[in-house]
């Protein structure tokens, strides 16, 4: 198997890269920058530019699998031109792939698996939602993610497997934002926003990585829930960070109106809550390693052992 990898430089690419490699299996990756363009055993980049339509056609040679990451991040203040940079980078790094794979002479991809994320399902405290819901949340985020699915859905003439994987709130020590949440706990600063009842859906970014290339792998279709299977509130979660950091939590939550004037439209996603259920991937074989969030955080801020040594990607029928 070789994948081509688009997104490869960020928090969840890098981690997928890295578990290709230990598995031995090829990555071709795209850059919009070109000095970020290496070639190593198993590993080369190309360059391409969405915005224009531009792609090393090299880098369709050999791969039999596409995974799509590629888009600009949320975690920046939504003005208006940046609400359209946002959607914009998603829709037109699809098409680009796409016009790229409808020019192939010899097509031998097998699967594609692309990025969505949980922010499609309405905000609620009470619904705990699966992939079978048809309802979209009516913000902003919920917009461009029915948008970025739909693009992805014109994959489906090339004949190879199509699958979507909604990411939920990744945990990782390295970015992304569990460290934005851990820094003001670090600093006696730590408190839960709003009522602190809103539903966190997370997964660990091991299991993340793990979850796209076991969907690759098994050539699975359809929507698939990138998140553990126990979501926790916005509270438990600030209290665990502080538990594993010997923090304590002593202040008022901090009000919606105080994030509204510090982020503007972008601290929608600190108070909208996403119950999410992770049943569906589970029952197609999927073992998650990380399922507890004090055990979890313990594992990412004091490296305690991950419960297997094993970052094999199994196919199904052997989980």
């Amino acid at each position: 198997m070789k994948v081509l990898i688009t997104g490869a430089t960020g928090l969840v690419g890098s981690e997928i890269t890295a578990l290709c490699r230990k598995n031995n299996i090829a990555v071709h990756y795209l850059t919009t920058n070109k000095s970020k363009i290496t070639s190593a055993k198993g590993y080369r980049g190309f360059y391409w530019n969405p915005a224009n339509g531009e792609i090393d056609m090299d880098c369709f040679e050999g791969v039999t699998a596409l995974i799509n990451l590629a888009g600009a991040s949320i975690s920046k203040r939504w003005s208006v031109a940046y609400k359209q940079e946002v959607l914009k980078s998603r829709i037109d790094s699809l098409k680009t792939l796409h016009q790229g794979i409808s020019k192939l002479k010899n097509n031998q991809l097998l699967s594609f698996v692309s990025a969505s994320a949980i922010g499609v399902y309405p905000d609620s405290l009470t619904e705990y939602y699966d992939e079978a819901e048809p309802r979209v949340d009516e913000s902003f985020l919920g917009e461009v993610v029915a948008k970025w699915e739909k693009e992805v859905d014109a994959f489906r003439t090339f004949g190879f497997s199509i699958a979507k994987v909604r990411i939920g709130l990744v945990m990782s020590d390295k970015g992304g934002a569990l460290p934005e949440m851990a820094r003001p706990v670090k600093y006696f600063a730590g408190a839960a926003f709003g009522s602190g009842l809103q539903w966190q859906s997370w997964i660990h970014i091991q299991d993340l990585a793990r979850m796209f290339l076991f969907v690759v792998e098994n050539k699975l279709e359809g929507v698939y829930n990138g998140v553990g299977p126990n979501p926790v509130t916005n509270k438990k979660l600030v209290k665990e960070i502080a538990k594993v950091l010997k923090r304590p939590v002593f202040l008022p939550n901090i009000p919606r109106f105080v994030m509204q004037t510090l982020l503007g439209d972008m601290s929608y996603i600190l108070f909208a809550s996403q119950r999410v259920s992770s049943k569906k991937i589970e029952e197609e074989g999927f073992v998650f390693y990380h399922s507890n969030i004090c055990k979890t955080l313990e594992n990412l801020y004091l490296k305690e052992p991950t419960s297997t040594s094993s970052d094999t990607v199994f196919h199904k029928e052997y989980v």
